[in-house]
């Protein structure tokens, strides 16, 4: 099962993996964001590819 992991230390929060996320997995909370539905998960990796800062990895379980 596909597990999205966001590294905090990199995400500057543009919000771009909220954006290409065809399952919206992610969500914003606050000023951050937040894998919400990480079972919604289909592994696409739209966000791992996307991320300008490089800050999502899509792990596999």
């Amino acid at each position: 099962m596909p597990k999205p992991v966001i590294n905090y230390e990199k995400c500057k929060t543009q919000k771009t993996c909220v954006d290409v996320c065809p399952m919206q997995v992610f969500e914003v909370k606050g000023d951050k964001v937040v894998v919400a539905k990480p079972e919604e998960c289909i592994g696409c990796k739209a966000c791992e590819v996307q991320c300008p800062e490089g800050a999502i990895t899509v792990e596999e379980d």
